[in-house]
């Protein structure tokens, strides 16, 4: 529930799920509302205002780099996760490369003796955990048996930092939404368009990187062999212009389903859980106390308790999709420009 801050109640759900110059904690419990205003942020030539969702971003880039930092200084000097919290995070990653980056980028495995190093840094710990096996960064695991003098680098491991910083960005900030006082910055549309930006931004230098600036021209303007003769040379340019245009706009759509589908999936599900609490204030003002409205209640919090469980599903959830979806098309450009 959202107080207005004039002192008039405002019993709106969507007012949660978007960004805001204050952090409200308490907007009507105490009367009058508990929060914080952010500031502006003076640079000289202009003015930067401080939000929630700018500040919930910091905190999961602080989030991520808690927990990862001290992961890879332990894989880099050759030590192995112990536990299930360092093996938990370990596998997010062993599972965006094996599972989304290579079979999306360059297609499976790069021979069979990376597979076999892989498997035996898998069974190497007594305890069964997984491990990054595999060079990443210039950095080489100690348990990597490839034959001395050889790597075994996929074509994917290149875009394999960015699909891991990706992910884990924006998991972080979808699992934010569940705790109290926070939100989920993917809920808005300009979190998840400029991620979706960033995505097209790498899939199209990915492919200038290997073809070069002429070549990636090449892949948006499409040949098409006409008969001799001017009117089919004419008509030819049309073609090719015609089709060139529908592939722009393709690259374009696909940032803009990246980002749609993310903030749609995240609105909505904070929305629901919004409303079913509304019933409660609803109810409480339409039936005053009593049994119907405790039985409301009762109701309502048990199925905002479900959805909320169902929520941690929908953060990991479209977290990898929005990771495997850039993978997809990624491999697909660079397929495409290859081929070309």
């Amino acid at each position: 529930m959202a107080s207005g801050h004039g002192g008039v109640y405002n019993p709106d759900p969507f007012h949660h799920t978007q960004d805001s110059t204050r952090w409200e904690f308490f907007e009507h419990f105490f009367g009058t509302p508990v929060e914080i205003v952010l500031p502006k942020i003076d640079l000289g030539f202009a003015e930067i205002q401080v939000t929630k969702f700018m500040v919930l971003q910091l905190i999961a880039v602080a989030i991520i780099v808690a927990i990862y930092v001290p992961l890879a200084r332990r894989i880099a000097s050759g030590g192995l996760p112990k536990g299930l919290w360092w093996n938990f995070f370990e596998v997010l990653l062993v599972f965006i490369r094996d599972n989304v980056a290579r079979p999306s980028i360059g297609g499976g495995h790069a021979d069979h003796a990376h597979d076999h190093a892989h498997d035996h840094a898998h069974s190497h710990s007594a305890h069964g955990t997984a491990t990054l096996a595999h060079e990443h960064g210039g950095v080489s695991h100690a348990h990597d048996h490839a034959a001395p003098g050889h790597t075994h680098e996929h074509p994917a491991d290149a875009f394999v930092p960015f699909l891991w910083t990706m992910f884990l960005f924006i998991l972080v900030c979808n699992l934010l939404g569940a705790l109290p006082f926070m939100g989920s910055p993917t809920a808005s549309i300009g979190t998840t368009a400029g991620l979706a930006l960033i995505s097209y931004i790498v899939i199209n230098l990915a492919v200038i990187q290997r073809t070069g600036m002429r070549g990636f021209l090449k892949t948006l303007w499409f040949k098409v062999d006409m008969p001799p003769g001017p009117i089919f040379t004419v008509l030819g340019f049309f073609i090719t212009l015609m089709l060139s245009v529908i592939e722009t706009a393709g690259l374009i759509a696909k940032a803009v389903v990246l980002a749609i589908r993310l903030f749609a999936n995240m609105l909505a599900g904070h929305l629901v859980m919004g409303y079913l609490l509304l019933f409660v204030y609803l109810a409480g003002k339409a039936l005053g106390p009593g049994a119907a409205w405790g039985g409301i209640t009762v109701t309502s919090i048990l199925a905002t308790t479900a959805i909320g469980l169902l929520e941690i599903f929908v953060a990991f959830l479209q977290a990898y999709v929005f990771t495997f979806l850039t993978a997809i098309f990624l491999g697909m450009q660079v397929a495409h420009a290859e081929h070309h």
